[in-house]
């Protein structure tokens, strides 16, 4: 077998299998390494993948509950059976590492399994079932991330637990806490908290979400607290011990008092960290910041000429669209054109239900900059659409600049709102103004129509639908 490549590229997920599929697309001969038996890295496996299939039976699951029978759906009180819950999460992983699998043959992509290092800027040692050398002409590292944890707080993996874990848990926990409030916390409070799991959330800052707009964490706690989701918020977690049965979290609330809460699990979600263990970076001369991150110029590479790196292995966000969008835009670097990302319109989803998402400018970052705007907000409890389908909790906030009506951000909190946002990402990629938005047509009865309400009241007209 030959194993000299144009472009190898190591880690398969949605980064790296992107940057494998455009580069094969544009004509190079490319390779791919994973450590892992499936391919999808982190989201595939054990990420946005498994966690959206949970959210989806959770959310089946409390709607038969609590709202069936408003809608004259008169059924028997539910039955959970969680092994079946997992089981088809764990089926809906299959399908999509099956998919990559063909991607990767279709576009002719070699893949090898095993523990990827450098030997020197062209050679890559893959240490597997046997050791093969690879040769490269360029290559990408893609090696993501894994779960975080803080100062007094080590994982077991029994009763102290991550995102990981808490994915493939074998039996359904009567009561969980969980430490962080971003997007990892919410949405697994949510997945158990629905099913029946006692779920108190600690988070250091003052709200939940807190990179994203404000109010919109603000709204999340009030509907998360509607399925019995407690939230502590400003509380600074001091230590989380294992004590057989359960895991006590230690913990100063927000007047600085320590306190102590008991559960069955214990879940660390306090964000990510970049993973490079066993590259062997010190061969390239690349040498990782304090934070692990692989630093990188605005075309993505490395201080090794021929080596760039992807997805939360470099500074910004840790999103898999904006791996993916940096897999596409390497692949075309090194074919000589010209891409671009626009990192600010890089949208940010939380798959809780309502769902949150946003895009561009938050309210607070325009205010510390100064930059002049007018917001229009409209809520879901006047959307026609969402009082139909019982979705009325959230809102739509756009911000607009006001002389020429730039659409500076746009803020939802509310049902598919994940789907509607991409609308806002294509009204700022092209600059269209405020007025462009709420001059189109947008199909009544729908959710998007929001939008076009929030558009209107930010530019001084006024809602007129409902």
């Amino acid at each position: 077998m030959n194993t000299s490549y144009d472009i190898i590229v190591i880690g398969s997920g949605p980064g790296g299998y992107v940057a494998a599929i455009r580069s094969a697309q544009l004509g190079y001969k490319v390779a791919i390494i994973e450590k892992y038996a499936t391919l999808g890295g982190t989201c595939t496996n054990v990420g946005c993948i498994p966690a959206k299939a949970l959210l989806d039976s959770s959310e089946q699951f409390h709607q038969a509950s609590a709202s069936f029978s408003v809608q004259g759906i008169e059924i028997p009180a539910p039955m959970l059976n969680f092994e079946q819950f997992i089981k088809r999460k764990t089926e809906v992983v299959r399908q999509n590492t099956a998919g990559l699998i063909y991607l990767m043959k279709k576009n002719k992509i070699d893949v090898y399994q095993g523990w990827g290092s450098f030997i020197d800027n062209t050679h890559i040692k893959v240490k597997g079932e046997q050791e093969t050398i690879l040769e490269a002409k360029q290559v990408i590292i893609a090696t993501g991330s894994k779960p975080a944890t803080i100062p007094g707080v080590v994982i077991d993996k029994t009763r102290i637990i991550t995102s990981t874990e808490a994915l493939s848990l074998s039996t359904l926990p009567k009561s969980m806490v969980i430490i962080g409030g971003g997007v990892i916390g919410v949405e697994l409070a949510s997945v158990y908290a629905r099913i029946g799991t006692t779920v108190t959330i600690i988070e250091y800052t003052d709200s939940l979400i807190a990179t994203m707009d404000r109010e919109l964490g603000k709204t999340l706690n009030k509907t998360l607290n509607k399925i019995g989701i407690t939230s502590l918020l400003s509380c600074k977690v001091q230590r989380a011990e294992n004590k057989g049965e359960t895991a006590v979290v230690s913990y100063l609330d927000s007047e600085g008092k320590e306190r102590e809460l008991a559960a069955e699990l214990c879940v660390v979600a306090v964000g990510r960290k970049a993973y490079t263990e066993g590259l062997n970076l010190e061969a390239v001369g690349i040498v990782a910041e304090k934070n692990g991150k692989i630093p990188v110029n605005e075309q993505l590479r490395t201080t090794a000429p021929n080596i760039y790196a992807i997805g939360d292995v470099i500074a910004g966000a840790m999103l898999a669209h904006k791996a993916e969008d940096e897999g596409t835009f390497v692949a075309e670097v090194i074919n000589g054109q010209k891409p671009h990302i626009k990192y600010q319109l890089i949208p940010g989803v939380v798959y809780t239900w309502p769902e949150v998402a946003s895009v561009g400018s938050t309210e607070e970052e325009l205010k510390a900059q100064g930059i002049e705007y007018r917001s229009g907000k409209f809520p879901y409890s006047a959307s026609a659409r969402a009082r139909a389908s019982m979705d009325t909790d959230g809102f739509v906030k756009v911000l607009i600049e006001p002389k020429y009506g730039e659409v500076l951000g746009v803020h939802l909190i509310g049902p598919r709102a994940a789907d509607v946002i991409a609308q806002a990402v294509l009204a700022m990629e092209y600059e269209v103004t405020a007025e462009d938005m709420y001059r189109i047509s947008y199909a009544h009865p729908t959710y998007s129509e929001a939008l076009k309400d929030a558009y209107l009241i930010a530019a001084g007209q006024g809602a007129i639908n409902i």
